[in-house]
């Protein structure tokens, strides 16, 4: 592997690991404050890549399909928590996966009714589709160095909203001890919500993002809802730090090892996971 083409990887792989940080931080807070195991969670990444395409193609932006999307997806999931999670806190967590496993197949079978099952693509903007030289002829897509640099302003926004806002304190909180936090007077059933909402928008907003870089189809939140739940048990429930380095390790680990060893790359993520909990059983970060 020559200079430039392990340069291209690095950047491949910091751009799937912070994709897969956008989805993942979403399901740590839900999982980690509110205590659901949402198996739907992967659902909102597809829902985000269908309201890229459909989204796109009525108003014939892509940014103002961004912009419309996360804004349906906030009122989405304010609403989901109000109407169906509100009532999974206090069930065993058997039923809270048979319940969120039953809204995946909703979810699948609204989506055939009104896109169908055909898969679609999503055009890149204009001002996004070139590349930049690396090196040796070789070229990087400009669109990829977007989609990165939008993920990492977002892990730093998170991280100011949990580290440094009341907020964030509030999340951190409610993640340690809820009865506690409920008992000071602050409105426990709001928080959930507007946790639950921004969760949602996360995965949702990412799926709209990598819609451009790969094709929109059924069923694509399966994988990705796997590979999130890796990212959480690694990173440490609750932890948005630990979710941002156990997502940029599994981006490098999966890249490389596809790179590398193609046969054996499906394997080498779940190996990092058991190698990782051998060492730390709790997850590399503590909640907050």
């Amino acid at each position: 592997m020559d200079l430039t083409t392990f340069l291209i990887q690095c950047l491949n792989s910091v751009q799937y690991g912070l994709l897969l940080f956008l989805v993942a931080s979403g399901l740590t807070l839900i999982f980690g404050i509110m205590g659901v195991i949402n198996l739907a969670h992967g659902s909102f990444y597809m829902i985000g890549a269908y309201l890229a395409f459909s989204l796109s193609s009525l108003l014939g932006s892509l940014p103002l399909a961004l912009l419309v999307g996360t804004l349906l997806a906030v009122a989405f999931g304010y609403l989901l928590e109000w109407v169906f999670f509100s009532y999974l806190y206090d069930r065993e967590h058997l039923q809270q996966v048979l319940m969120t496993y039953g809204l995946i197949l909703v979810f699948e079978e609204l989506r055939s009714l009104l896109v169908g099952d055909d898969v679609h693509g999503v055009t890149v903007p204009d001002w996004l589709a070139g590349t930049i030289p690396i090196g040796n002829g070789m070229t990087y897509p400009v669109y990829r160095l977007f989609v990165s640099g939008l993920c990492l302003l977002l892990a730093l926004g998170m991280y100011g909203l949990i580290s440094k806002t009341r907020l964030g304190m509030m999340v951190r909180a409610g993640a340690t001890n809820r009865e506690m936090v409920q008992s000071l007077g602050i409105n426990i059933t709001l928080l959930y919500r507007v946790v639950f909402a921004v969760g949602v928008a996360l995965a949702v907003f990412a799926g709209m993002i990598a819609a451009p870089m790969s094709s929109v189809y059924p069923g694509m939140g399966g994988q990705v809802l796997i590979i999130c739940f890796v990212v959480v048990v690694i990173g440490g429930i609750g932890s948005i730090k630990g979710a941002l380095v156990a997502a940029l390790l599994i981006g490098f680990v999966d890249t490389f090892g596809k790179v590398l060893w193609q046969e054996g790359a499906g394997a080498l993520v779940y190996v990092l996971m058991a190698a990782i909990l051998l060492w730390r059983p709790a997850g590399l970060f503590k909640a907050g």
